[in-house]
């Protein structure tokens, strides 16, 4: 029996999702109008939308003031180790925790969720000293450490969901047709993974792209910032904002992670429907 929603309930619906997508859309929209815009138009008292004037002058500068090729590798390279790192350590963990379930994978399961509530500030102190002992303080290593350890309870939660998600029988099936654990793992199993493991890289990624707290406490030199906190040398002395630089090198900043969204997109659709056909 399928139950029909009323076109009032339904206009209503639509309503709400319109409102939802302008909130979130309203400040990426105005990150690139102010982008775009003279001084004179910044600093007017009767702002618009549209750029009377457009100019592409706040990206020049924003180039010319700050490091921001320099602070954009950093960034990819603290994000991308980060997330193939922490994908390739949750996997195993992940097959385990799913396949073998008893009071063993169910604490560490809890201790996963409940570690997600833990505050950065709680940790820094320590993670702090530890790093300084092993020398590895204003290091990108040391930062790719940390973003390791920060994503790999959220990979190994979303990658257990995922391996849940794949039917027993069809490794049962393998079996029966003479496989070995490890070919049955390799050839059966991974391949209905890959969407999964594909999207907990991405969203490690696009964490540890847009993470600054860390970033900021263990990098100290300008030439090994990433690009979080490089953002922040656009704020004077006094917390006067350079606000025409600072909104073009933002909008270049949330450029790759809008990329990254959109692959996360279709590649989490694709492995659903890739998981309803094969089962």
């Amino acid at each position: 029996m399928t139950l029909r929603t009323s076109r009032p309930a339904r206009a209503g619906q639509y309503f709400a999702l319109l409102g939802y997508l302008v909130f979130l859309a309203f400040p990426f929209l105005w990150l690139i109008s102010t982008a775009f815009k003279p001084p004179r138009e910044l600093g007017s008292l009767h702002p618009t939308w549209i750029p009377k004037n457009p100019t592409l002058d706040n990206f020049r500068q924003a180039f010319e003031e700050q490091p921001l090729l320099q602070a954009a590798a950093n960034s990819l390279i603290a994000a991308l180790c980060a997330a193939l790192i922490a994908v390739v350590i949750a996997t195993p963990m992940a097959y385990v925790m799913a396949r073998h379930r008893n009071k063993l994978s169910a604490a560490a399961t809890g201790w996963v969720v409940i570690s997600q509530a833990f505050p950065f500030v709680l940790v820094i102190i320590p993670l702090f000293l530890i790093l300084k002992n092993l020398h590895l303080i204003n290091s990108l290593v040391g930062l790719v450490m940390v973003y390791v350890v920060w994503s790999l309870p959220f990979a190994l939660w979303m990658l257990v969901g995922y391996v849940r998600a794949v039917p027993r029988e069809l490794e049962e099936a393998a079996s029966v047709d003479g496989a070995g654990r490890l070919r049955t793992l390799v050839s059966v199993t991974a391949p209905l993974l890959a969407p999964g493991i594909v999207a907990t890289a991405l969203f490690a990624f696009i964490t540890a792209w847009n993470e600054f707290f860390f970033a900021l406490v263990l990098l100290k030199t300008p030439e090994k910032q990433t690009l979080p906190v490089v953002l922040t040398h656009f704020l004077g002395a006094e917390g006067v904002a350079d606000l025409g630089p600072l909104a073009a090198a933002a909008f270049l900043a949330t450029l790759p992670s809008l990329v990254v969204f959109a692959i996360i997109q279709k590649r989490i659709t694709g492995g659903m429907m890739a998981g309803a056909v094969k089962a």
